[in-house]
């Protein structure tokens, strides 16, 4: 229902680029990374394992930043999209009380792990799809008849 929306998201916004740029310099994805130093198809496992670090990894700390930036990185282009003349029907109404960053990347990180599914998806889609989930938008009230 919502792909179409998410992949248009995607490619006029530009998140996967804004997204490689926020984690580039992350310690975990060093490893991952192509010719040129761009992330190898960072997808949504690769951010749920950067925004849920395992207690004993000693990058824990190092990778909460780049979590984080990815998170604000695609949220703020779902808003610049949504928001306007031209503006597209959002995909997530975050709530008036917003949730904290922590809160949203261990929400992120439970619904990557119950939905496996989109594992290998593109990391902002992922993020799409979550909170597309997790914030529903209220439904548009019916048009009137006359």
């Amino acid at each position: 229902m919502h792909s179409m929306t998410f992949t248009r998201m995607l490619r006029r916004g530009g998140v996967a680029l804004a997204l490689a740029g926020a984690i580039a310099a992350s310690p975990a994805l060093a490893q991952g990374q192509a010719a040129g130093g761009a992330p190898a198809g960072f997808t949504t496992a690769d951010l749920a394992r950067l925004c849920g670090p395992a207690a004993d990894n000693a990058n824990a700390m190092a990778l909460r930043p780049a979590c984080f930036a990815a998170l604000v990185t695609i949220g703020q282009t779902h808003a610049i999209y949504t928001t306007g003349q031209r503006a597209q029907r959002p995909i997530f109404c975050l709530p008036e009380q917003t949730p904290t960053l922590d809160r949203v990347a261990g929400d992120f990180v439970s619904w990557a792990a119950a939905n496996q599914q989109y594992s290998g998806t593109r990391a902002a889609e992922g993020v799409l799809r979550f909170a597309a989930a997790a914030y529903p938008c209220p439904a548009a009230p019916a048009a009137r008849r006359r």
